[in-house]
Parts: C-alpha cells; structure tokens; sequence
C-alpha cells in the first residue's frame, strides 16, 4: 500500500536520526532576523548562522521539515505542479560531513528505504563536479545516467541577495520514454515533464554577498532539500501532486463547497487547484504571524486572499467559502503543526473578515472591469490610469486586473499604470511634513557614539560633529540651532518606538540644550537643539546630562508595553503580537494585531494583570546574547523587526520571567517603580490592527486628576442644572397649588363665626401644603383650613385657624393632634398654625372627615 505523507515524513526524520542527526522544528515562514528574505523559502534559512560561523548550532548533523513560501511560483499555481507553500524534508551538515556522506545517505534513502528502482533515478551534477560524479559511479549508477548542467540548473543559492550557497547534486525521477517528449537527448533538464526532481543535494562551499562575489565559508557544509509533496506524487504512483493525499482532500472540500467536480474541463480543474493550492499557503501564513496589509509579507498574503476569491468567484462561488478549506488544512496538518490548532479561531475569524470584506469590493470592481473591457472590445486594452483607478478604489492589485483581463483577451498597459503609481507616490512626497535633511550633511561620515546610558545619565564625551543648517560646520555659537555629535553620550536616540532623551550638554559656561535626539545615520546619535550660552567646536570635552525625570517616565512607559503584550497575549490569545509602538514620558501606545475590539471586561482583566505585576516589583534585567539563542529560550522578537548577530534581552522577572523580549530601550529597574497602568483608549488602526493608549506613573497621577478636575466640574454643572430645575419645579408646584387652592374654596362650609375647609390634595409637601394655605387665607377670611396629603407614603396635616375664630376658641394644634391619632401619628402647634403626621396613608381621608365632628 503506497505510504501517505505523513508516513514519508516521518521514515525521513526517523533514517536521519539513525544517521546521528538531531531532528529540529520548522522555523516560522516569517525569517525572523533575516532582512535578505521576504518569506522562509528552504530548510536551510534558519541554518545560515551556522553555515556563516557566526553562531554555534545545537548539533553538527540536522534533520528537519521545513515549511516553505515562494512567491515566485504564484502566477505559476494552477498546473500540475506549481505549489506556493510546501514542506521541504532536508539534512544538514555543519562542518561534518561533506560530498561522500551526502551522496551515500540519499542513495541509500531512495533504494533501500523508499525501494524506488534504480533503473528509474538519473542524477546531475555541476559542470566541472568530477567529485560528486566519482562518488555518483561508486554507487552504482552508470555514466550515461549522470548529467553535467550548468550554474543555471546545479548551483544552488542564496537564499535571498547574499547567503551560504555552492554547487548541487540532483537526483531525478525518471516516468519512462512513454511520458516524454521522445527527443534522444531528452533528460532530467527537457521540461517535457519525464523527468520529476525528488532531491537536491547543495555542497554549500561558498558565501555570496550582494554584489555577487563569492567567498569560502569557513568550513564546507551540506544542505539538502526534498520537497514533500513530490515525494508523495511519485511514491504514490500520482501524475501531480494535486492527486496525493496532500490535496486530495482540499480538492473534495472545494468540489463540495462549489458543486463542481475535479477532471471535468480543464479550466475548471485550474480553478479548483488555485483554491485548494491557496488556502494550505493562508492558513499557515496567518498561523505564522502574517497579517494581509498593502505590502511586504502582508501583501504576499492578500494576494492569495484575494486570488482565492477570484477563482472561487470562476467556480460560481458568489459567497463567502474559504473557511471550510481552511477548517481542512488545520484538521489534516495540526497534529505535525499544532500552531494551526493553537491559533485555529483567530485564522478562521482573519479569514472570514477578509474574505467578507473583499467580496463587496471584488464585485463592484468586477462589473467596472467589465464595463472597461466593453467599452474597449476595439483596441483590448485597459489603460494605466483605469488599472490605477481599479486599484487605489477598489483595492485590485494590478497582477488581479492582468489575470481577468489575459483570461477575455486583453492586455494591461502596466508601464501606465506604475507611472499613475509614481504620480501618487510623488504627492505624498510633497505633502509630507519636513523633516530633518541628511541629505545635506550625508556625504559626511561620522564615527559611530558610544552609548552610556542604560546605567548612567550623564557622560563626558568629545564634540566630534557640528551640524548646522543641514550641513556640517566647525562651531556653533550662542542663540544657533543645530546638532552636536558626541563619541560617548548618555542621551538615548529615538529609535524602536522610544521617543529621543533631552537634557544640557555642558562644557564649562558653555550651555546646549537638548530637545530632542535622534540618529543620524546608524549607530551616530545627533543631539538636536539650540546654545542658550557660549559656544561649542570641534573638538571639545563635554558633559551631556540626561533630563532625569523624564528619561524615567519614559523608562516607566517602556516597561509597561513589555508587560502589556505579556498580559495581552494571557488574555486574548498566542496571535497578539506588536506591530508598533510609541514610548513617550507622558503616555504609550501599542498597537498589535487583533481582529476585533478588546472587549470591556479584557481590557479591564488586561489592566488588572499589568498592575498586579506592577506591585509583585519583578526584577527587570537585560543582558545580550546572539539572536538565535535568544529566539530558542522562547524570547518575543518585534515582528518584522530587523536584528543583529547580537542582541539585547529584556526580561522582567526572575527565573520564569513574566515577559522576556528583544530589545533595546531604556527601562526601570523593578516593575514597583511603575506605580500604576491605567489604559485610556482602545481603538482600530486598520484591518486586524489595534492600539492600547495608557499612562503610568507621574502620567497617570496627571490623568487621574483631569480626571477627577473634569469629573467634578461635570458634577457641579450637574448640580447647578438640578438646582435650576428644582427650582423650577418648585415654582411650578406653587401655581398648580395656587390652582388646586382655587378649585377647594368652593368646598367650604359654615361654621359658628366662619368657614370650615378640610380637603386631601394630590401628594405634596408640607411647603407646598403652606402655600396653599396662604392662597385660601385671603380668600375664605375667618375660617378653618385644614388640608392633608400623602407625601414620602404617610399622610401629613397642616392647620390653620384665623385670629378671629381663635378668639372663638377654635386651636389649630389641637385639630391637628385629634386628626393625627386617627391616622396613627401626632402633631401639635400654635393655635393659629399646626402640622402633624401618620404611619397609615389609608387613614388620611378618614382623619379630615373627622374633622366636621369636632370643629362646629
């Protein structure tokens, strides 16, 4: 039974383990620290430190399954046997064995262990290889099967502009004279598709710099690669690779989803291959960090996004589609890659928002493509500024506009259109806001400064550049702007998102301030500012002096983004990762990748943990060490970022730090020296991208007491509009009570020497009882009032006999106190005014019908 590829992976590692070697992980496809490569595109990159001797490897024989990317072959995906993303199976020699080792290993991998026929391998070397052709014929292999080719087709590398590379061996698999093209000379170079290149053999003997020369590497190395996928097609008795089991399944999802079936046309076939062949490269793309954007590995993967929509689109697919596919590639490849598993939500969740968001565009731009071409059925062809206008409205990339167009029969005028790029390019270059120009002064050479001041803020240093004027000059004199270049200083130069030290740099009297610094060319600090007395030149011993409580808050600041990230990634998941920062004294903003808004209650849970570490008062520790070893203690380097051979790290805490990552800023000594996080703001800053704004320290004291300054002044403009309504509404009571009055005045009735008015109202206060009582006094002249109320849910009373019948014996506060008995209360008051009160609200009307009994 043919063995699946699975199998065929793991009977590689498992013979290159017997063989001594030491079985390493894939690296991401992002090449971390790597500036020569876009994207990881053989098994040998995370080997080059090892290959050039700058770093030390953990064994001297290696054995990996590499994930790889090359976006070479994009426009090429859609035959038999294109592929963006594949797995590469290699083994790796440091300095150990050479030619021989390597031949023999692969012989005997491909007869014994694979038991492919002998008849059936040919093998080519480079043209002047008389080695590898000795060791090829001491293993069996005849002459007439052992091709010499050129640097073309049997040198290998670099990977990238400049890198280890050399000469290669190849071995071929050979379908028979019945596949071919049956020319007598065909061989493993015809591209009639007989031939199927299983192995390549690189003897990296060389390291190539950008210019193209080649110098010898330390000691020589091997380098292998075998593409998985091929292996598969060839072990599996397969035509293409698409037919393996590394695709089969994919093409029965996209057969499922679309309703069509795979071999029916050929264009149909083409169609389905694209989006089987592209959601393996999204998925792990977006497993490994990359997020779509408008350039450089973002880019690589809206393309494919949007490749895959287009093609869907051929197969009648209207809505949105790709994620079942995607579900596939994790389902079938997450066991061998559990970062699709870990990751699997947030690619689902990217996915399906892109993909959403693409589809209003893909159609909009669609139709107008279509109108373009109909209006040019003449000439067929879209001009430059109708390619530009796709693309900077409607989001096509010109390679989209040049596929749709080639498969109606047009052509795209593309010069045109990088020219409308180039008009575009140069407005914003005019709107741009002036900068400092080094231009003027970048024929000069300065050496590099020495920096101090991660330990100490203040350092002597010698005036080696004057900067002037964008130009360079001898001195600078009190009142003159410019810059001064030190070879020591302890003033930090913006630089990874951390703004610039300012300060005073002295020599005797003679004062420059510092507002700001920056570097001038890598590796030399300008001091920008201005003399505020005397003068500096050429050659003078100095003093720079770092502002302290600034370079402090700022050191705060930095510290807390390395603890944000940490608590970010606790919270919403292994996917956050920075995308930029700005480290300033009074404030920070970090920006990461996320596709949707932080929630309340994660912003809040995020909070709580910075500050918890915050008053745990980790240690916060730096050290340097080489960047590969950095990366294997599982440190978090900035994504995209550029390093060194060596590199800083900064861990916060002790043995099993809370956060350790690359970098190189200034920072506090304990995370207590913080104070307090407080976030201000979360919002979006672009597709899959958001930004925290925070403060700590003396920067959250200021915010907080805005804070509470701005809260209380709300408060008391609060207040004086409750005052202002309360008194409006009081007014208002009184002239409804005013009204009320009138209304009762007609109940009243005849009592010995007066009248009698006892009457409930509508719930008001005792004040608003008083008021009624004063407009019903004048009114009903000798008279009785009493009136009654609910007020608060219990009843209340108020009395009120005129002077005249008080002569008559008539007493207000003993009315009150017999009609507040009777609603379960008392009161009591003067004979001509009274007030008193009940627990029982349903006793109110009993109490004032009680009245008339003992008032006559």
């Amino acid at each position: 039974m043919p063995m699946n590829g699975d199998e065929l992976r793991r009977l590689f590692l498992d013979y290159f383990a017997e063989k001594g070697h030491k079985v390493m992980p894939s690296a991401s496809l992002i090449p971390h620290g790597d500036p020569t490569l876009l994207l990881t595109t053989a098994g040998m990159v995370q080997f080059k430190p090892y290959f050039l001797g700058k770093e030390k490897p953990p064994a001297t024989r290696l054995t990996t399954t590499q994930k790889c990317f090359r976006t070479t072959d994009i426009d090429s995906v859609g035959d038999s046997s294109h592929l963006t993303f594949f797995e590469m199976l290699g083994n790796f020699s440091v300095g150990d064995y050479f030619k021989k080792e390597a031949i023999d290993f692969a012989w005997e991998f491909v007869t014994d262990r694979l038991r492919l026929p002998e008849e059936r391998l040919w093998v080519t070397v480079f043209l002047d290889d008389d080695e590898a052709i000795r060791f090829w014929r001491d293993k069996g292999v005849p002459a007439e099967r052992i091709v010499r080719l050129g640097e073309k087709d049997n040198f290998w590398g670099p990977a990238g502009d400049s890198g280890p590379c050399g000469p290669c061996s190849e071995i071929h698999y050979d379908f028979g004279e019945a596949v071919g093209c049956g020319k007598p000379d065909c061989g493993p170079a015809c591209s009639c598709g007989r031939f199927c290149e299983i192995w390549n053999l690189v003897f990296m003997q060389f390291n190539q710099d950008t210019g193209g020369a080649r110098t010898p590497l330390p000691r020589p190395n091997i380098d292998t690669g075998m593409g998985l996928e091929r292996l598969s097609a060839i072990m599996q008795g397969k035509s293409t690779v698409y037919q393996t089991d590394r695709f089969d399944y994919l093409l029965n999802k996209v057969a499922e989803v679309s309703g069509k079936k795979y071999g029916a046309d050929v264009e149909t076939d083409r169609a389905m291959r694209i989006v089987a062949e592209h959601s393996r490269g999204i998925t792990f793309l977006i497993a490994d960090g990359v997020i779509p954007s408008n350039e450089s590995r973002g880019y690589v993967l809206r393309r494919l996004l949007r490749r895959t929509a287009l093609f869907g689109r051929m197969l009648g697919l209207e809505k949105p589609f790709m994620v079942p596919l995607v579900e596939a590639v994790i389902a079938h490849m997450g066991q061998v890659y559990p970062e699709l598993k870990s990751r699997r939500d947030f690619i689902i969740e990217l996915v399906a928002r892109e993909e959403s968001r693409f589809a209003e565009t893909l159609q909009t731009g669609m139709q107008l493509l279509e109108d373009m071409m109909a209006a040019a059925a003449g000439d067929r062809r879209i001009t430059g500024e109708q390619a530009f206008k796709l693309y900077d409205t409607f989001g096509f990339p010109l390679d989209l506009t040049v596929e749709i167009a080639a498969g109606n029969g047009f052509e795209v005028d593309a010069a045109g259109f990088q020219q409308e790029m180039e008009r575009q390019r140069e407005k914003a270059r005019a709107g741009a806001k002036f900068v400092l120009d080094k231009a003027g002064h970048g024929s000069h050479s300065f050496n590099a400064t020495c920096f101090t001041g991660y330990d100490q803020l203040a350092q002597y240093g010698t005036v080696n550049g004057i900067i002037k004027h964008n130009n360079q000059a001898d001195a600078i004199a009190d009142g003159e702007q410019g810059g001064l270049i030190l070879d020591k200083t302890a003033f930090y130069a913006e630089m990874g998102g951390q703004t610039g030290d300012t300060g005073r740099i002295t020599a005797g009297d003679n004062i420059f301030v510092v507002t700001g610094t920056v570097l001038l060319s890598p590796g030399v600090t300008l001091h920008q500012g201005y003399v505020s007395q005397g003068g500096f030149g050429i050659g003078d011993e100095a003093l720079t002096s770092v502002d302290p409580s600034r370079r402090y808050d700022t050191a705060r600041n930095h510290t807390a983004t390395h603890l944000l990230q940490a608590a970010l990634r606790e919270v919403l998941g292994e996917h956050v990762q920075q995308r930029g920062s700005v480290v300033a004294p009074e404030r920070l903003r970090f920006d990461f990748s996320h596709l949707k808004a932080v929630a309340p209650e994660e912003l809040a849970r995020v909070e709580d943990i910075v500050n918890e570490r915050i008053r745990e008062n980790h240690p916060v520790t730096a050290a340097e060490t080489g960047y590969q070893e950095a990366l294997k203690s599982g440190v978090t380097a900035l994504f995209g970022e550029k390093y060194g051979e060596t590199v800083r790290v900064l861990a916060i805490g002790g043995d099993e730090p809370v956060s350790a990552e690359l970098c190189g800023g200034t920072h506090i000594k304990t995370t207590g020296e913080i104070g307090y996080f407080k976030i201000i703001s979360e919002s979006s800053v672009g597709a899959g991208l958001r930004r925290i704004e925070a403060v700590t320290g003396r920067g959250a004291e200021a915010w907080l007491r805005e804070q509470f300054k701005a809260f209380e002044e709300k408060t008391a403009r609060f207040q004086a509009e409750i005052d202002a309504g309360r008194h409006t509404v009081t007014a208002l009571e009184r002239e409804l009570a005013r009204q009320d009055a009138a209304a009762l005045i007609s109940s009243a009735r005849e009592i010995d020497g007066g009248k009698l008015l006892a009457a409930a109202v509508h719930e008001v206060n005792m004040d608003t009882l008083r008021d009624m009582i004063d407009e019903l006094r004048p009114k009903l002249g000798a008279a009785v009032i009493v009136l009654g109320s609910v007020w608060a849910d219990k009843p209340v009373f108020l009395a009120a006999v005129s002077p005249e019948l008080v002569t008559r014996g008539y007493h207000a506060g003993n009315i009150i106190k017999r009609l507040s008995q009777i609603a379960g209360g008392g009161g009591g008051g003067k004979p001509n005014l009274a007030q008193g009160g009940g627990r029982d609200k349903d006793k109110l009307q009993e109490a004032l019908d009680a009245v008339s009994e003992f008032v006559r």
